[in-house]
């Protein structure tokens, strides 16, 4: 076994991460006896993550690739396969050809990426799947890439080059575009393809990046945290081979790609709520100003009841498009804090919980009191009620607004209590 293959032919369990573990009380010295010296010396520069489920036809192949590119360029680099419970004999494999074995009870390809990654001891990171699909042996571009200062390295298929047979046509002309020009729109990102499986990174990145999510979503959070984070993300093309498991692939193909599409969504609270909010919600309510007294004529049209109806479902939902989106910020900093962000340090120091129920409060108690005040004069006064149905319905838009806000603002005081105990914003 040469010096690359020298890292831990053992396996341990996902709980146990380099190199706080080397510390952990619950390491007895049975366990240190056990690591291998190299392991507790000089650690390796790049560190080879495959995530694997039931890949024994294919693994063993990676992992001589990622090896042999180690050797051809003359650095130390470690294999660590993170294993989501295989039930043949990848693990087997994996170590006979003196990779490490990281076990993940968590299913998800995320989840197997995060253990192996918590696992590993290299500077770089590089994540390849174990299907052989992706060339292990071809680790230069990106070790340059970082070794250049970059911090995320994405390999791009569409400019390398895919083979036939590698991408079933759905994924080619339709799923990866359209979701990586959704993520291109919202994070006004400059990659290309959003979800290649190959891509590397740097330990500090991994960590800033924070992505959790169990599945293959794992792969749109790398990143939409990365640019959240600020890193210097950079593209390399790469080529896709048709990979050569003979089963069908872990990936489910509406169920997989909905995954992505709704954590892209979600996680873009500025251009999916806050933009569109605005613009309805200052609109609706130049509409309500207008209209509030009766109908009128502009430039010869008539603007009746229907303009009003559309004027105050404008405004509404506006309003509570603001309200989720500033909801949002708050949930995504809760688990991902970046810095430079603005608007979530501000909520948390403006006393913006007491400045929204009181506010709401005023708004819904005018509403109700105006309410109650025409309800009163159409009973005792009487007279055409058609009159002031504009005016009954700014009031009503006044008094759900205003219920609206008080309730928001509760739910923002638990959000905001979180994030403060999570880290003392």
């Amino acid at each position: 076994m040469d010096a690359n293959h020298n890292f831990l032919a053992s396996e341990i369990d996902a709980a146990d991460v380099w190199p706080e573990s080397l510390h952990h009380p619950s390491l007895t010295p049975e366990d240190l006896a056990a690591l291998d010296g190299d392991a507790l010396g000089e650690v390796p520069l790049v560190s080879a993550i495959i995530p694997c489920l039931n890949e024994e036809k294919t693994l063993g192949i990676c992992i001589r690739k990622a090896f042999d590119a180690f050797a051809a360029r003359g650095i130390r680099g470690e294999v660590v396969v993170g294993d989501n419970g295989s039930t043949d004999n990848s693990v087997r494999i994996a170590r006979a050809h003196g990779a490490r074995v990281i076990h993940q009870s968590i299913r998800g390809y995320g989840a197997a990426i995060q253990a192996a990654a918590e696992a590993a001891r290299g500077e770089y990171l590089i994540m390849a799947d174990a299907d052989d699909s992706y060339d292990w042996s071809g680790l230069d571009v990106f070790i340059e890439a970082l070794e250049g200062g970059a911090e995320l390295v994405m390999g791009n298929r569409f400019a390398g080059g895919i083979e036939p047979g590698a991408m079933p046509p759905l994924h080619r002309y339709l799923g990866n575009p359209v979701l990586s020009a959704i993520g291109r729109w919202l994070y006004r990102s400059p990659i290309r393809d959003f979800h290649c499986g190959m891509r590397g990174f740097t330990r500090d990145a991994f960590v800033r990046i924070g992505a959790r999510s169990p599945g293959m979503e794992f792969a749109s959070e790398m990143v939409i945290n990365a640019h959240r984070a600020g890193l210097d993300i950079r593209e390399v093309p790469i080529k896709l081979y048709p990979d050569k498991r003979d089963r069908p692939p872990h990936l489910r193909s509406f169920r997989d790609g909905w995954r992505h599409l709704r954590l892209i969504i979600a996680r873009a609270p500025d251009v999916v709520y806050l933009v569109p909010g605005f613009t309805l919600l200052v609109v609706g309510m130049i509409g309500l100003a207008a209209l509030a007294s009766g109908p009128v004529r502009i430039f010869g049209h008539y603007l009746g009841i229907h303009f009003v109806a559309l004027a105050t479902m404008s405004t509404l939902i506006g309003l509570s498009a603001i309200l989720l989106g500033t909801l949002a910020k708050v949930a995504i900093a809760s688990y991902h804090p970046v810095e430079g962000e603005k608007i979530v340090p501000w909520l948390a120091r403006a006393r913006a919980v007491e400045g929204l129920v009181f506010i709401g409060a005023i708004l819904a108690g005018a509403g109700f009191t105006a309410d109650f005040l025409l309800a009163l004069r159409w009973i005792l006064v009487g007279g055409n009620m058609e009159q002031s149905v504009h005016l009954a319905f700014v009031i009503t838009t006044a008094c759900v607004a205003g219920v609206t806000m008080v309730l928001t603002g509760f739910v923002l005081k638990l959000l905001l209590d979180n994030l403060s105990h999570r880290h003392g914003f």
